[in-house]
């Protein structure tokens, strides 16, 4: 995806200015957080807001989304600010983008364009661009008329095309290309999602616990996974990057977090959620964020001092469900408590929830303790005898267990371990051998 105003340069003057445009059909009790939410976005995408058009309507405009008279003023405003785009606050029609785009004589973006803006730059991996580009391309399918109208609508000439113009062949040249660049895409986005789940199989032989960090953009997924890295002892490559902006990180990270008596787990930071994300773009990141629907345990972790967060987390719910990861058990992280608590109230443990500072590094010893608890819930209590031949289970017990005791007897080694389910069984085996000598 090409960028409109991907622009290199930080200084003030080299940004793009944008006018914000919000219509209030006063149906909706979210619609001043959307506005706000909007606001970081355009920030998100390195652009400045010269300022903001609202319009009180109890419907959009079929047509053209505002009002007559709304459309002039934002026109005016935007010839009076110099600005280079107008974003809406919702998600236009391709009719009506089509219509504001005439009449306003300016580049004009909706919600979904603007958030397929923001993932078009963020993205680092193939595999993430990718995605981004199968998005926007369906994004931009039934878009394509109006992008021409400077041709002609009417021409002659023979053969399947003799009754259009050139503008509306160039329309049916573009959508041919787009599917066919669509197609490609999907295929090569097979190959990728088939070396993920062959990553994923290779895991899972490890016999490790999986844990997902979710949850809605900037509520400080990335931080608690580096907090949990950095008492790991890991070192900064295995960081992920993290700032405190939406949608900073799109690439789905996986760590392996070592834990005191041999009760490790994976633990993987995946996109953040926001409020009306692009169907596309959750169906293009599908295969990335399966590391979500195929983990043990869910980490939601939600801004606790964001006065939204209630609607935050019925958003990630929501995308839980869409991703068939409804089902997983949880633990909500209720991060930045530090914001609406004193430090002396933090950390606070109510049975599925947690309220933590990771900015702090607070609360960091209780969130293990939770995850534990959850993700080795079947471990077994194993005691007896093993035989001295069988090196390859005490070896396996160290790795994977936590031993207690290890004395060497007569009749072979005597082990009492907390075991994993995976082991349990063939420790018990042996033991139950030595046992019937």
């Amino acid at each position: 995806m090409a960028s409109v105003f991907n622009k290199e340069n930080n200084d003030t003057e080299e940004k793009a200015l944008a006018i914000l445009v919000g219509l209030d059909t006063g149906r909706s009790d979210n619609f001043e957080h959307s506005m706000e939410e909007m606001e970081s976005l355009i920030e998100a995408c390195d652009m400045l807001v010269a300022g903001q058009i609202v319009q009180h309507l109890e419907h959009p405009n079929a047509g053209t989304y505002l009002g007559k008279g709304k459309i002039d003023e934002v026109r005016d405003f935007a010839i009076d600010q110099e600005a280079d785009l107008v974003i809406f606050e919702d998600n236009l029609s391709p009719a009506q983008l089509k219509n504001l785009q005439q009449i306003l004589d300016i580049e004009v973006w909706d919600r979904t364009n603007l958030i397929l803006e923001i993932f078009s730059r963020r993205a680092k991996t193939r595999e993430a661009r990718l995605q981004v580009e199968v998005a926007y391309l369906q994004y931009m399918l039934p878009r394509l008329t109006g992008m021409w109208q400077h041709l002609g609508r009417q021409g002659g000439g023979s053969g399947s095309m003799s009754n259009k113009g050139v503008g509306e062949t160039q329309i049916e040249l573009d959508r041919r290309h787009i599917r066919k660049r669509i197609g490609e895409l999907k295929r090569e986005l097979e190959d990728v999602k088939k070396t993920r789940d062959v990553q994923r199989a290779g895991r899972s032989k490890g016999n490790l616990p999986s844990v997902a960090l979710v949850g809605y953009t900037n509520a400080g997924k990335s931080t608690i996974m580096n907090h949990l890295l950095m008492r790991n002892g890991a070192e900064d490559e295995k960081q992920v990057f993290e700032k405190d902006m939406l949608f900073a990180t799109l690439d789905t990270s996986i760590r392996h977090v070592n834990v005191e008596g041999n009760k490790d787990f994976l633990l993987s930071d995946t996109v953040g959620f926001i409020e009306n994300l692009p169907h596309d773009l959750i169906k293009a990141f599908r295969s990335t964020l399966e590391e979500a629907a195929n983990a043990d345990l869910l980490l939601i972790v939600l801004d606790a001092s964001d006065p939204n967060w209630k609607l935050h987390k019925k958003v990630t719910e929501d995308t839980l469900v869409e991703l068939g990861a409804g089902d997983i058990e949880r633990i909500y992280v209720m991060n930045k408590a530090d914001k609406i608590d004193s430090e002396a109230k933090i950390p606070r443990v109510r049975e599925d929830s947690i309220w933590i500072s990771a900015k702090k590094e607070i609360g960091f010893e209780e969130l293990i303790s939770m995850i534990i608890l959850r993700v080795y819930k079947d471990n077994e209590l194993v005691e007896g005898i093993i035989p001295y031949s069988r090196g390859d289970l005490i070896n396996l017990l160290h790795e994977k267990a936590n031993v207690f005791t290890e004395e060497y007897r007569g009749d072979g080694i005597f082990i009492k371990a907390d075991c994993p389910k995976s082991v349990a069984g063939a420790v018990k085996n042996a033991i139950e051998k030595t046992t019937s000598r």
